[in-house]
């Protein structure tokens, strides 16, 4: 039998250290970090330890212990993904053009308004590719809000900016990066910003899905992508149910390719690769 060794660290780490700030992660956030995760914890973790000056992960369990309510937030923020890109999964956003506004402009034509969440949003790639999708295809006198939640606060404060590097959007259209992005000079040369008519239908709130929810309002869609992966069984069933809540029967729910609401009791049916639509 052939004995893994896991690499030397520059600060003493043990797998007490692991399970401790995992199963911390867990009981916050819903996170569930398997055994595979050890050294991305150390990699996430390690910037933590230097900038605190301590001398080890068991310190650092100790100070998240004493100093939650500073500490707590800068944890979390070093150990989520975030991994996301304008037009992600683009299906679902022929989805959202061909049969989702269509819809809207019937079902919402009194209020001409529409409501989107999308949890999750990261840096804001995703809200803001939805809002121009929208923008583009609905009539000017519509109005369009969109929420962007997420339990990384570092991430929101970019997603707030909407400063994006080039290389970013290097694969959009000509005719989107002119009609949605405002090109950076001098030392921001290499950067571009979303334009003001875009950003100023964006709502980016800090919300931990496994809190309760300060929201009062129904959506129209929800896109909530990559994010039930990091669940059990157990909590994305009450997590996909939650957001049920907010939804009227007809409308959509959009989660992520690697992702499926398959063996779990919801009120969605499946009607395209990761697209669901609640039916009761």
């Amino acid at each position: 039998m052939t004995i893994m060794k896991r690499r030397k660290f520059e600060f003493e780490y043990t797998q007490k250290d692991f399970d401790f700030l995992r199963r911390l992660s867990n009981t916050h956030s819903g996170i569930i970090a398997e055994n595979d995760k050890f050294d991305m914890f150390y990699s996430r973790l390690v910037r933590r330890i230097r900038a605190l000056k301590l001398g080890s992960f068991k310190e650092y369990c100790d100070y998240l212990v004493e100093n939650k309510d500073t500490e707590f937030t800068l944890f979390i923020n070093a150990i989520t993904t975030n991994l996301t890109s304008f037009f992600r999964e683009k299906h679902h956003f022929e989805y959202l053009k061909d049969v989702v506004i269509p819809e809207l402009l019937i079902n919402n034509k009194e209020t001409k308004t529409v409501k989107v969440w999308s949890a999750g949003c990261s840096t804001g790639e995703e809200p803001y590719s939805i809002g121009m999708i929208l923008l583009e295809n609905l009539p000017r006198n519509w109005k369009v809000s969109i929420l962007g939640t997420d339990l990384d606060t570092e991430v929101l404060i970019k997603a707030k900016e909407g400063v994006y590097h080039e290389d970013l959007v290097s694969e959009l259209s000509d005719k989107t990066l002119k009609r949605w992005f405002k090109k950076g000079a001098g030392n921001n040369a290499d950067k571009v910003k979303i334009k003001a008519e875009l950003r100023d239908i964006m709502h980016f709130k800090m919300l931990n899905l496994m809190e309760p929810w300060p929201i009062k309002n129904n959506f129209d869609f929800i896109f909530c992508r990559n994010v039930i992966i990091y669940f059990d069984k157990d909590t994305k069933e009450h997590l996909v149910n939650q957001y049920s809540q907010f939804l009227e029967v007809g409308s959509h729910l959009f989660i992520g390719h690697s992702e499926s609401l398959h063996m779990i009791k919801t009120d969605f049916n499946l009607i395209g690769k990761t697209i669901y639509r609640k039916v009761s």
